[in-house]
């Protein structure tokens, strides 16, 4: 799909209709403060999660190296800073993710020193942002956490109205914080432990959205697995295994369970460490109507900023055929 980023769309507001955003949004919200899903919308979920999942190849593309699984993860890693930063709901930063990979499914970006993933990563939270904050910095106060680069309102707009048209304008996504809900008072029928288990499994489902091995398994396997996880700490639940999991809906599997939960212990340790965040040069980018490519960037060294000039974007309206 082509879409093209003339200056007529230099805005996009943040009050639009939301029916207008989510498209064809399931009937029972994602968002964790809601009541557990029934059974009839969690059939739902199964049925459309994969509608919201990059394709099968898109994790084959990072073990072959065709795309960059670092540049990835750093990019996964400021939205979390900025999450954090911000006191985001969870929703909001695994949105974000979810945005990012399924552009990056669809569209090639420019092999270039990396601002174009950059811009793609705070155009996906900015998105997010919309669709589940209350309250929204403003696109340059979302620039913060040491964003290596720092894009101007309007070309952010830009590549927002880019993303929308590539994914079709379904940003109402099924995601793991549609399931952990419904599969938490599953496993707790009591309810003792339900409020536990589903700030532990969102603890544990975020804190590997930078592993792009997840990739390979789907929203409620994620849940699924996840919960499970969560329970491994709580002495009464710690015998509930993949079996149990596999019958709390339709369409989970033992082995995509078993294999998500395995993979989540190996890798809960090591994403519990404290990292000091890596502190990157800032540089302002600015687009300018008819500005060639070949025109060649200007900077000052009394500046704090390097102005980058952008060739007038004509990578945007190319599609994923012609891109690469």
């Amino acid at each position: 799909m082509s879409l093209s980023c003339s200056d007529c769309f230099s805005d996009l507001l943040c009050a639009e209709d939301s029916g207008i955003l989510s498209g064809e949004s399931p009937e029972c919200s994602s968002d964790l403060d809601s009541p557990a899903c029934s059974e009839e919308s969690i059939a739902s979920f199964i049925e459309d999660e994969r509608n919201f999942v990059p394709g099968f190849d898109y994790l084959a593309r990072f073990r072959s190296h065709s795309l960059d699984a670092s540049a990835r993860a750093e990019s996964v890693a400021w939205i979390l800073k900025v999450h954090s930063y911000y006191g985001f709901q969870p929703l909001t930063a695994y949105l974000s993710v979810n945005y990012l990979d399924r552009f990056l499914d669809s569209r090639r970006l420019p092999q270039t020193n990396g601002w174009p993933l950059q811009l793609l990563s705070v155009a996906c939270l900015s998105l997010a942002a919309k669709m589940e904050e209350p309250l929204v910095p403003s696109l340059l106060d979302l620039q913060v956490e040491s964003a290596k680069y720092i894009f101007e309102p309007r070309t952010i707009r830009r590549m927002e109205l880019l993303v929308l048209g590539v994914l079709d304008w379904r940003l109402r996504s099924v995601t793991p914080f549609s399931f952990i809900g419904f599969f938490a008072c599953k496993l707790d029928s009591t309810g003792a432990f339900v409020g536990f288990l589903i700030s532990r499994a969102t603890e544990i489902i975020l804190s590997n959205i930078q592993e792009a091995s997840f990739l390979e398994y789907w929203p409620s396997c994620i849940a699924a697995a996840a919960i499970l996880s969560a329970a491994s700490d709580i002495p009464d639940f710690s015998m509930v295994n993949s079996e149990n999991a596999e019958l709390w809906c339709e369409g989970l599997s033992k082995e995509k369970i078993n294999g998500c939960y395995r993979l989540m212990q190996e890798l809960v340790l090591e994403n519990r460490r404290t990292k000091t965040p890596k502190i990157l040069p800032q540089v302002r980018v600015t687009i300018r109507p008819g500005m060639r490519s070949s025109d060649s960037s200007s900077s000052s060294s009394s500046s704090s900023f390097k102005r980058r000039k952008l060739n007038n974007w004509l990578w945007v309206d190319d599609d994923k055929g012609s891109s690469e």
